[in-house]
């Protein structure tokens, strides 16, 4: 009978012929009269309403081609085997059929199955009976895929054993394609049907050995996915083998090997290359020579695969025992110094072992596949794990979650990775299925990839079909886990935390205070009480300080005052603890928490300034955002402040806050310049790195610190002149004077200043002087109103007259004054000066003034130089503190500051008005150009220059340490540990005399540029 031209073309319409090509002919011929019998080729219709829901079933497959040709076959086989030739077609008379079309359960089940599996197909083609086994029960459920085995009748029991794990497969399958078992489920059931089927085999081979033989103790540990309880549907099975005593070896080799050999013959091959000394070690060990071996020998990795260790068959106690024997080794194995490198080491072997033309469709072993996932967790497991017995899981999910739970991985992490390991471990699945075959690649044709689309549910939506769809997802998913296996793996803190010793994780009561008492805590009770208030309850945040303690509490034990740290922590926590970022960031933020507890730990001056701005912390996660902002982007910030604020005082508040920042940045900085792994290194423009601004470099830190006050003066200036009236074209300039002119700034340095202003030319002198007292006094009063921000104080001592003069003056008056009464000491101040901020013409102009003051074309006469011998002799004696130490005083005493610069601007008084290039505000500068100049011999340049420097980084250290001003250098105690740790030295004894020594030999180079 002829088949209408229409048909195939209805029929493609419940998807089938795209696989094939054909249109649906092929289905056509399949489903008619001649075929099963479903098909009205004339009507081109179903035959009837149970064929149209049987047709809905096979369109609803992955492959419908396949299901159906796999269908056919199967009635095909049980016709066979009936004896039933009749006419009129296979499924005419299809007890199978009849059992589909009346069963929708097991409809929907078999339909799926040989949609998805070809092997699955092939076996019910060989054993259609077993199609049956997918019936749905007389109580209306689905039969049990839970992984049990029910072997049925007599004969081989080797066979007996296979039919049994094909039809226990074949119901597992079902549930897992139609949605009757989630993930985990499905991996769980796998996992129960290998223990079954290795402890079927194992009692098969005990019940083969010779007669008289006694049955051995003999443990078959799971290793791997399968001791995991997440094994696939294709997969070597990893086992270890365990016997009792020596006795027990001969039959306990005999029962292994021919376990192997059966469960080859059954399901999957079984390996045991975990074992120690792998395939060139004995097949079985005894309890004890595995203990020996793992003490004495075994490398990190086998530690890993311990991690998955579960007891499957034979001798379970045994295989208990064997477990918890090794567990304390596990849990120590992350201690060794070499532990996480080596995990990282053994990935990136796993994938430079990966052909490259399979790379990058490796959904297994390839970057972003479940390797990159199982090796984050489980180093998170052998590190954190030691002190955390609930990460001791040997599931990839469990772990995962308990990670998660316990605030080790974040919660989107943790939920990405999870998306990712399933949507991974499904590809996997349903990649293997489809022949039962081991596979973890996915396919490029595009047929396998239209039939991988359609098995894993996806379809096509507006603008993409199922394929591009599937390939979106899988894009998705390894990106985010190639991401967050760099961030978990290469986790800088978990190296530190490997570091601390297991007792040394576990913040219980008593081991903390011995571990306090032990780190050197001077109050371990009080230290205690911060531990207790940071770690108590069982919230997510006193979890995952429960991670952060331990390496933080090392971290502040190198300092001098380790109590000084905790404290300054708990301060710091109590402000951010409810923020979501605060302990994220430290748990996941690369080296924050161990810059965060050496700031904490060393400087009261950082403590200070983040405990007024705690999210200033940020700073530490960032390399560039350690590194000083650029003059021009710092003064263009501030000004922007200013201006989003008409009330003066709201807008200097603004810019102290973004002073009060860039004071915590260049701080940090230079607490962490010497700090080795931890130390900042700032991309240049370029590209490359370079270290960040410290106390390596004084200069820098002095540049930094000008630059900060300088951008904080101009736009207090704006919001002053924007507050008070003034005459139209007065031109108002701030000079700077002292450390702020010499770009020499502390941490603590006042902003020593001149204020000149200009009169417009149409406006009276008493206006113009008025209006500029007003900016300059509001000035000052707007950078001194309380605040929690650290102050500026704007000093103008340095002017004419010192405090009885006027504070502002004109250009005009300034230049009169210079010109009739300055003294030499004046012109000495001037050396500094330079323009800060305000009109920069009337700057300039006011640079050009003072140039023949302070640069005199004739140098000095033999008075002025003996005045300056004078003055510098009476300010030794009267502006040394009573009591301080003048060899250790880093400003005032020998060596110090104040030597070198009063002898530097000596020299620069004496030459620089011949001698151009002495010509500068810097104290270095000047010294190295009055060496090329001849001037200063170059030994005691070279012991000035570091005299000067080693002074001025002493200097910034003491404030650094003690969070307020001081000079002098303690000659022993905390406070001369911490300057001695910051500047990067070991011995605090030998520092000091490193110092006397400096000061000595530059007080001598001095003397004799001042008495030359």
């Amino acid at each position: 009978m002829s088949r209408p031209t229409r048909a195939p073309g209805r029929l493609a319409r419940y998807g089938f012929g795209v696989a094939e090509g054909d249109g649906g002919a092929r289905a056509a011929d399949l489903l008619g009269p001649d075929g099963l019998g479903l098909w009205q080729p004339v009507e081109q219709e179903p035959v009837d309403e149970p064929a149209r829901e049987l047709l809905a079933a096979l369109s609803r497959a992955a492959d419908p081609d396949l299901a159906l040709r796999q269908l056919h076959r199967i009635v095909e086989a049980e016709r066979r085997i009936s004896g039933d030739g009749a006419p009129g077609g296979s499924g005419a008379s299809s007890p199978l059929i009849a059992e589909l079309l009346a069963d929708p359960g097991l409809r929907r089940r078999l339909i799926a199955v040989l949609g998805a599996s070809s092997a699955l197909g092939d076996h019910l083609v060989a054993n259609p009976e077993h199609c049956l086994a997918l019936r749905t029960a007389p109580d209306g459920l689905a039969p049990i895929a839970e992984g049990r085995l029910e072997p049925a009748g007599d004969g081989n029991p080797v066979a007996v054993l296979r039919t049994a794990y094909r039809l226990a497969l074949l119901r597992i399958a079902a549930a897992d394609l139609t949605g009757g078992r989630a993930l985990e489920q499905t991996m769980a059931a796998l996992s129960a049907l290998a223990d079954a089927t290795l402890a079927a085999a194992y009692e098969i081979a005990v019940d083969e050995l010779a007669e008289g033989t006694e049955r051995p103790r003999l443990a078959v540990v799971a290793m791997g996915k399968c001791g995991g309880g997440e094994l696939n549907y294709v997969s070597d099975v990893d086992v270890i083998f365990v016997a009792a005593e020596d006795g027990d070896l001969p039959a306990a080799t005999l029962v292994a090997t021919r376990l192997i050999h059966i469960c080859g013959l059954v399901a999957w091959p079984v390996d045991a290359a975990l074992r120690p000394e792998g395939n060139r070690g004995p097949l079985v060990r005894t309890l004890a020579s595995h203990l020996a071996y793992y003490r004495r020998w075994a490398r990190t990795w086998e530690f890993q695969a311990l991690l998955k260790a579960r007891p499957a068959a034979g001798d379970l106690p045994l295989a208990q025992e064997w477990i918890d024997q090794l567990a304390p080794l596990v849990w120590r194995a992350a201690e060794r110094p070499e532990a996480v490198e080596d995990v990282r080491a053994m990935r990136r072997r796993i994938i430079d072992n990966i052909p490259p033309k399979e790379l990058e469709r490796e959904i297994k072993r390839g970057p972003g596949g479940l390797r990159d996932i199982e090796f984050a967790v489980q180093l998170l497991q052998l590190v954190h794990g030691r002190g955390d017995e609930t990460l001791r899981a040997p599931g990839t999910i469990p772990a995962l979650r308990a990670l998660v739970a316990g605030g080790y991985v974040g919660r989107a992490d943790g939920e990405s990775l999870l998306r990712g390991y399933r949507f991974l471990r499904s590809v996997e699945h349903r990649l293997q299925l489809q022949a039962l075959r081991r596979t973890h690649t996915v396919p490029t044709e595009p047929s396998a990839l239209r039939w991988l689309a359609a098995a894993l549910g996806f379809t096509a939506t507006p603008g993409r079909n199922a394929v591009e769809s599937f390939r979106a997802e899988w894009v998705t998913h390894a990106t985010e886990v190639r991401r967050l296996h760099a961030k978990l793996l290469y986790r800088p803190l978990l190296e530190s935390v490997a570091r601390v010793p297991a007792d040394g994780l576990r913040l219980t009561p008593e081991a903390a205070r011995h571990r306090l008492e032990i780190l050197g805590f001077a109050d371990p009770a009080g230290a205690l009480r911060h531990l207790q208030a940071l770690t108590g309850g069982v919230s997510r945040t006193a979890a995952i300080q429960r991670t952060l303690l331990p390496v933080l509490l090392s971290e502040f034990a190198d300092a001098p005052e380790p109590d000084r740290g905790l404290l300054n922590y708990r301060k710091v926590s109590d402000k951010l603890g409810s923020t979501p970022w605060y302990l994220r960031l430290l748990r996941d933020g690369g080296p924050v928490a161990r810059r965060l507890a050496r700031v904490l730990a060393l400087s009261r001056y950082v403590a200070d300034l983040l405990a007024r701005d705690p999210e200033a912390l940020r700073l530490l996660a960032e390399e560039n955002e350690l590194a000083p902002r650029p003059r021009a982007v710092l003064r263009e910030g501030f000004l922007a402040a200013a201006a989003r604020h008409t009330d003066p005082v709201e807008a200097t508040r603004a810019v102290r806050a973004l002073r009060r920042r860039e004071l915590v940045r260049v701080a940090c900085a230079d607490v962490l310049c010497r700090a080795g792994a931890l130390a900042p290194t700032p991309t240049r423009p370029d590209g490359t790195t370079r270290p960040a601004v410290g106390l390596a470099d004084i200069t820098e830190v002095g540049t930094a610190l000008s630059d900060v006050t300088d951008a904080t003066l101009a736009a207090a200036l704006r919001a002053a002149r924007a507050s008070q009236p003034a005459p139209a074209g007065l031109r108002f300039a701030v000079i700077g004077m002292g450390r702020l002119g010499g770009y020499e700034s502390n941490y603590l340095s006042d902003a020593d200043v001149l204020f000149v202003y200009d009169p417009p030319a149409d406006s009276g002198e008493s206006a113009a002087s008025a209006a500029a007292h007003a900016i300059a006094e509001e000035l000052r009063r707007l950078l001194g109103v309380p605040a929690p921000d650290p102050p500026l104080g704007v000093d103008a001592d340095l002017r004419p007259e010192g405090r009885q003069g006027p504070l502002v003056r004109s250009l005009a008056a300034y230049a009169q004054y210079y010109a009739r009464w300055s003294r030499v000491w004046e012109a000495q101040a001037l050396l500094r000066a330079r323009f800060v901020c305000g009109d920069a013409d009337l700057g300039a102009e006011f640079e050009a003034m003072i140039e023949p003051v302070r640069y005199p074309a004739e140098g000095l006469t033999r008075e002025q130089i003996v005045e300056i011998r004078r003055i510098k002799a009476r300010v030794e004696t009267e502006r040394l503190p009573r009591g301080a130490d003048p060899a250790t005083h880093t400003k005032l005493g020998r060596g110090g500051l104040a030597d070198v610069e009063w002898a530097v601007q000596l020299v620069q008084l004496r030459h620089a008005g011949a001698i151009p290039e002495l010509r500068g505000t810097r104290t270095l500068d000047a010294l190295a150009a009055a060496e090329r100049a001849g001037l200063i011999d170059p030994a005691d340049a070279a012991e000035m220059a570091a005299g000067w420097s080693l002074a001025a980084q002493v200097r910034n250290a003491l404030m650094l340490v003690r969070g307020r001003a001081g000079d002098q250098l303690p000659r022993h105690g905390v406070e001369l540990a911490g300057v001695v740790r910051l500047l990067g030295r070991d011995d605090p004894g030998e520092f000091l005399d490193e110092y006397l020594r400096t000061g000595r030999r530059s007080r001598a180079a001095a003397q004799r540029v001042l008495e030359a």
